[in-house]
């Protein structure tokens, strides 16, 4: 059996596992799906969304990519964000970076990596602006986590510029996005005390004027 072939067993095992405990699962889950809450997280593979926050499938949208970046033209992230939003009607969104993120890591370590490295660039305008903030702390491993921790924090904010978030706000809608960082070593997710839930915490340079 190859590697690809092991893949297919065990989604077998896992469904077969699933059907047994709650026959009705699938079928219910293949007719709607209703989540409350919005992922934005990183593409590592040590990251599950899901499993992290014990949500079962349905119950989490997700958006992954490399060191959970949210750009105002990234139309897959800002389409995901939208059918979420005015689809969905998800009431939380939470960004959710990681400790020891490679890609925060690649943005400052000055090196050359090819094409990521246009994708990463807003994180080294993070750095730029919070330079003293991430120098202040002793040994490189406290400044990477820190940098990934204000990554998230920026996301967060990014988000509550987009007119998507913005027009949920002017409805009525309750929305809510939050940041959180999880860590390798220990599994435990951290909840950053940056938390946007409504106009009146946007810059009035970032808001959209209606009417």
């Amino acid at each position: 059996m190859n590697e690809i072939q092991t893949l297919l067993a065990n989604n077998r095992i896992w469904s077969n596992a699933i059907k047994q405990n709650e026959p009705d699962f699938f079928p219910q889950l293949a007719r709607q799906q209703k989540p409350t809450y919005l992922w934005i997280g990183c593409a590592d593979s040590r990251v599950p969304a899901n499993e992290i926050v014990g949500l079962l499938p349905g119950e989490l949208f997700v958006h992954r990519n490399v060191a959970n970046l949210v750009y105002p033209a990234d139309l897959n992230c800002l389409s995901v964000v939208e059918y979420a939003v005015k689809i969905l009607q998800v009431r939380f969104v939470i960004v959710c970076g990681h400790y020891g993120c490679g890609g925060v890591k690649a943005a400052i370590e000055g090196k050359a990596h090819g094409g990521i490295d246009n994708w990463l660039t807003k994180i080294k305008d993070t750095y730029a602006r919070h330079l003293d903030d991430v120098h202040s702390l002793d040994g490189e491993e406290k400044r990477l986590d820190r940098l990934c921790e204000l990554n998230v924090m920026e996301q967060v904010k990014t988000l509550s510029h987009t007119t998507i978030v913005q027009d949920a706000w002017a409805a009525g809608q309750e929305l809510a996005i939050h940041g959180w960082i999880y860590g390798l070593e220990d599994g435990v997710v951290k909840d950053l005390d940056v938390c946007m839930n409504s106009i009146e915490q946007v810059p009035p340079t970032y808001r959209f004027r209606r009417g």
